[in-house]
């Protein structure tokens, strides 16, 4: 076929379906400067970085305007470039400019198009005003005086996980990013993913750093322990100048025990425990045909959603733990119990991808015998800076090996750091486990793939299994509306709040690169194949474990220290809003739930009914009616509280009947 051809910068440049003129330049080997675009996300156009000039057209965003045949492009003109400098001296001219000590360092796209545009000096007066740091949540940073509007955190937030923790508010000069009613990350319906900082170009959404912290375990007298989970692994190389996809886990080893950490585990021990379970845990289900389809509960981000927006389905999640949260529990019990060591003395370190698991390692959830499961979590991009510190020359480290019995795992564990893995690792167990048949073969391609939302129907001891596997919240989001219309049917559905899977997780290494989730999959899948063990059921020590302590798969030991449960979670933590114009005191005080699932039950018919009824008998002057967002009571919807009395699965008569005794 004949592609249509343009012309940029006196090249001749082919096209076909890019959707837009920046998409060719880039074909060029021209890297047009931007803030504001991301291939995943919608066209915003609104830094201008990426202006150039087209013939007949004058200056236009190359990322908003389609590619035309015979266009002529020039990328570079002294005009474009004066605007560029222009653009990017207005930003720094607003922006709280304290490189040195920002902790996104050489990341910052605003520092590095300063030096690549030549920016030697602010010509603007500088309008900066201080604002003050959010630093409430467990696992992200908020501050606002680095944000350079480029609206990218609101787009991923919004269009790809579909919660919309922050938004834009005010305008001009006011115009800012923050949560709704400006409450802090911890208020709000925020699920910690951390794709906000995967995408924001300056210091304005970091990991929150627990770095200073674990340099002081490190320095203590306690018995200090890693884990290490399998998408940093094929990660953190990049900070270093490797390839993306690059399997570096025998250096990492070294480092962390040249820092000083104790005992070196792997995160995928915990991974192929968790199959066991959680395989376990879906065959009852899947021959009772209860409780289906069960979601896997591995990814914290994904938890948080469905506590938040879907608490009617979280009895159909697994109640598993991370296998971030069950290497926590076996390892802290091996040492109390075999090493003798004190509870209070042992800290668990944990290296993930995730932003998330910072939130869930501090949910009290999973604090037991022996203090919390996991004391810390730092992010790839911690572990990095933390080896930057320490002085290492990293990609000279000797290579060095995981201790056991925790740091022994196969493939099946490996994987869980890719979309779909967590599925082929229940397939690899669940195939054997159901035809009493051991077989050579490992891999499920049917479960690969980058799509968000990937569907197959696999056969097992002679019954359809339909499986779904989801990365992306917008996607989770979409396939739980289809199940609940009844549109679709599935047995297993595994979803990751990430994109990708933890592979993009917000913890990892910043990077643009066109390729870069593809080549950490791949890593991923290369690292299953080069080891010996591909199923989480051959792994030896986690046979050896249900011998000397959990006894077997589904057991009240198992449960204790290996399950969970989640509850119902309000979106937004604010006060009651008063519906009534009557002064309140001395008044009944109703109020009524308006929380997503109570509000689809009919919460604001009740109001109209109570409402209608305090008037027709003159009783309204005695009451004080509120609305309220949320008492974690979703599963039992309506609520409403008269007084001090919760009342769930209410009625407009029951209502009536509670308030005229309390009258």
């Amino acid at each position: 076929m004949n592609k249509a051809k343009i012309t940029i910068d006196n090249q001749q440049i082919s096209f076909s379906d890019e959707r837009n003129l920046l998409e060719v330049i880039r074909k060029a080997k021209i890297e047009l400067p931007t803030f504001c675009y991301h291939s995943e996300m919608s066209i915003y156009g609104a830094c201008r970085l990426c202006m150039v000039e087209v013939e007949g057209w004058g200056l236009q965003p190359a990322c908003s305007i389609k590619p035309a045949q015979d266009m002529v492009v020039k990328t570079n003109t002294s005009e474009v470039r004066a605007m560029r400098k222009m653009i990017v001296e207005l930003l720094l001219a607003s922006h709280e400019v304290n490189c040195p000590s920002c902790e996104k360092g050489p990341d910052c796209q605003l520092q590095k198009l300063a030096q690549r545009l030549g920016v030697k000096k602010v010509r603007f007066e500088n309008s900066y005003q201080d604002r003050p740091v959010d630093d409430s949540s467990p696992a992200i940073i908020r501050d606002p005086n680095k944000c350079v509007l480029c609206g990218d955190c609101v787009r991923v937030c919004s269009e790809i996980q579909h919660v919309g923790a922050i938004d834009f508010a005010y305008r001009g000069a006011n115009a800012t990013v923050m949560p709704c009613f400006d409450k802090n990350l911890d208020q709000v319906e925020c699920v910690y993913c951390g794709q906000c900082v995967r995408v924001c170009p300056t210091g304005a959404l970091l990991p929150k750093s627990e770095i200073g912290v674990v340099w002081q375990e490190l320095h203590s007298n306690k018995t200090v322990i890693a884990q290490m989970a399998p998408a940093v692994r094929i990660a953190l190389g990049e900070n270093f100048g490797l390839e993306p996809g690059t399997i570096t886990t025998g250096k990492i080893v070294r480092a962390l025990r040249r820092m000083g950490f104790d005992y070196v585990y792997d995160t995928p021990f915990g991974a192929d425990l968790t199959i066991v379970e959680e395989a376990n845990e879906f065959i009852g289900r899947w021959q009772q045909q209860e409780k289906l389809p069960m979601f896997t509960s591995c990814c914290p981000g994904w938890v948080k959603f469905a506590e938040q927006y879907y608490p009617e389905y979280l009895p159909h999640l697994s109640s598993c733990k991370s296998p971030q949260q069950m290497v926590g529990a076996v390892s802290k019990n091996d040492l109390v119990k075999n090493h003798k060591l004190a509870p209070e003395d042992i800290v668990m370190v944990s290296i993930m991808p995730c932003t998330a698991k910072k939130f869930e390692a501090k949910r009290p959830e999973f604090s037991g015998a022996y203090g919390k499961d996991v004391d810390h979590v730092i992010t790839t991009q911690e572990l990095a800076t933390m080896i930057k510190e320490m002085g290492l020359d990293f990609n000279s480290l000797e290579q060095d090996s995981f201790d056991l019995p925790f740091g022994f795992k196969t493939g099946g564990g490996v994987i869980f750091g890719n979309s779909g893995g967590v599925t082929e690792a229940v397939l690899r167990y669940t195939s054997e486990k159901l035809t009493g048949m051991k077989t050579d073969s490992y891999i499920f391609n049917a479960v690969r793939g980058e799509e968000g939302l990937r569907e197959a129907v696999l056969t097992i001891d002679n019954r359809p299994l339909k499986l779904a596997v989801v990365s992306g919240l917008g996607k989770a989001q979409e396939l739980i509306e289809k199940v609940k219309a009844g549109e679709k049917y599935y047995d297993f559905v595994e979803v990751m709040a990430c994109p990708g899977g933890c592979i993009n997780g917000g913890g990892q290494p910043i990077n643009h690169g066109l390729h870069t989730k593809q080549k950490r999959t791949s890593g991923l899948y290369d690292n299953d194949r080069m080891l010996q063990l591909h199923k989480p059921q051959d792994n030896p020590y986690i046979s050896e474990i249900y011998e000397t302590v959990l006894q077997k798969p589904g057991s009240t030991v198992a449960h204790e220290m290996l399950h969970t449960h989640y509850h119902p979670r309000k979106r937004i933590q604010t006060d009651d809003v008063s519906i009534t114009e009557t002064s309140p005191e001395n008044k009944l005080v109703i109020s009524i739930c308006f929380g997503t699932s109570c509000f689809l039950k009919g919460s604001q018919n009740i109001l109209h009914s109570i409402t209608q009824y305090l008037k027709m008998t003159g009783k309204e002057k005695y009451i004080d009616i509120k609305a309220t967002f949320c008492y974690e009571k979703c599963e039992q919807g309506p609520v409403i509280k008269v007084g001090d009395q919760i009342l769930t699965q209410c009625t407009a008569e029951k209502a009536i009947e509670v308030i005229e005794n309390s009258l």
